[in-house]
């Protein structure tokens, strides 16, 4: 059976007769978040693209999630509301929290504020543990910020409610209440060594938040001064005191700040606001200095080289990126890096001969990892031709993880059907790639029965032996 946790019943809707599924939250859950055994979102936006509605429309129907939420999107747009609503109901009954939300969504989105609300507080009631969160922004969105806020005082210590507390705050004019819970939560006598130190809302958190409604009250410099008393500056990828400097245009200070170690997002943020402000130069010096950010850190000195490469100085980025393959050469993303910008700027000659050099020093023993990135500019050389043959004499260049880059090659200058060809070779390793390819040409039965890993029926006339006794059998 296809769906282990999943059988089909029979229902009745509005007078019509409807095949709905009887789904299973945890069977919906693993399926969205691995990809695997489901049609992945981005072959749905591709069925739809290329013209196939009736294939989503079926599908959502057969307990595949992204066709449901495709299709209930395309209903909305069309005015169906009734319809969308029916196409996402199985998967809502289940209690899965991904489809709660999405109809939540799409409720509020056509103004039916009430359901909304209802179907969120369902699952707050039933003790979903990220209900809360979406409950109570959504009351805060319309007009009922003040019970909002008093649902998520009780649940201050976990830091994802805290974060909402404080967002929710700000709408129901109760941003010192919140500033003194955040206050009682600053531990003055312990120090975090790590972003996961404490459990829940830990201090640092705490001192982010409470500056966030220092900022938003226009208490800069008490802000400033609460996210310099941070343990742990950067978190995601994102510096809070760079982006409250950079949002006040206090340019020194974040400049002082850069300059700092281990500031580098804070240098992205300076390098940005100076390029913004047409200070290209400024923006440079600011990775590029002696002994500055791009000499030591590889992503500053990849965010140097886009800068460059933005500005016309394709040659000097190219330099950058160099320098740095150089010194790590360990570090693939690093080439990857080089060789893409090669090919940008139209010197893939250059990504060769650098990687070529590599090659050199390594003994010519380049694994396939580093090798498939040199494939692009062999073929913006020398053409598809010659990278395909030099990657098919690769002692690697048969696995079924060179064939996506050879059918990437082979695909993009319109040769669809050898990409097909290629990738049909490892069964279903390459199982998205492959059903891609397939959508593109129409081909869409046999892009489902890979994805959904069901046998499609073989020819009426078979091509080769139905069985052997000589491997492979």
């Amino acid at each position: 059976m296809l769906y282990s946790k999943m059988s089909v019943v029979s229902a009745r809707c509005q007078g019509r007769a409807l095949w709905c599924l009887a789904v299973d939250a945890t069977d919906l859950d693993y399926r969205a978040r691995t990809r695997s055994g489901c049609i992945p979102p981005e072959l749905v936006s591709r069925l739809l693209e290329r013209g196939h509605a009736d294939v989503v429309e079926l599908q959502a129907g057969r307990g595949e999630w992204f066709c449901a939420l495709a299709w209930a999107r395309v209903l909305g747009e069309q005015g169906r509301e009734a319809d969308a609503l029916e196409a996402l109901a199985p998967y809502v009954a289940t209690g899965w929290w991904t489809a709660v939300v999405a109809a939540a969504k799409l409720l509020e989105g056509w103004g039916r504020i009430d359901e909304a609300i209802e179907i969120s507080q369902t699952r707050m009631e039933a003790g979903h543990p990220m209900a809360l969160e979406a409950y109570t922004r959504l009351l805060a969105r319309h007009g009922r910020a003040e019970e909002a806020f008093d649902l998520l005082v009780p649940h201050v210590d976990d830091w994802v409610l805290a974060t909402a507390l404080v967002a929710v705050a700000s709408v129901a004019g109760r941003e010192e209440e919140a500033a003194a819970l955040l206050v009682g939560r600053i531990r003055a006598d312990h120090c975090c060594d790590g972003p996961w130190c404490c459990r829940g809302l830990d201090s640092d958190m705490a001192l982010g938040l409470l500056a966030t409604i220092r900022e938003r009250q226009g208490h800069i410099d008490e802000a400033i001064a609460l996210l310099r008393r941070r343990q742990i500056t950067s978190i995601n990828c994102r510096d809070q005191l760079a982006d409250l400097l950079t949002r006040h245009d206090r340019v020194e200070e974040l400049r002082a700040y850069a300059a700092l170690d281990g500031h580098e997002e804070a240098v992205q943020r300076l390098a940005e606001l100076l390029e913004e402000d047409g200070d290209v130069e400024g923006a440079i010096a600011v990775y590029g200095q002696a002994g500055g950010p791009a000499t030591r850190d590889p992503n500053s000195a990849y965010e140097l080289a886009q800068l460059l490469a933005r500005h016309g100085r394709g040659g000097e980025a190219i330099a950058v990126m160099r320098a740095q393959a150089d010194a790590h050469h360990s570090d693939d993303w690093i080439l990857h890096a080089l060789s893409e910008l090669c090919l940008d700027q139209g010197r893939p000659a250059d990504g060769l001969a650098h990687l070529d050099a590599l090659d050199a020093q390594r003994g010519g023993e380049d694994e396939w990892e580093l090798y498939w990135m040199r494939l692009p500019l062999i073929a913006a050389c020398s053409g598809v031709d010659e990278a395909v043959e030099r990657a098919r004499a690769h002692p690697e260049g048969t696995a079924w993880y060179a064939a996506e880059h050879v059918a990437h090659l082979l695909a993009g200058v319109g040769r669809t059907e050898e990409a097909v060809t290629v990738l049909q070779q490892h069964d279903r390793r390459n199982s998205h790639d492959l059903a891609g390819y397939l959508v593109d040409l129409g081909r869409v039965e046999e892009a489902l029965a890979i994805l959904l890993h069901r046998s499609f029926p073989p020819p009426l006339v078979p091509t080769t032996h139905l069985w052997s006794d000589e491997p492979p059998f």
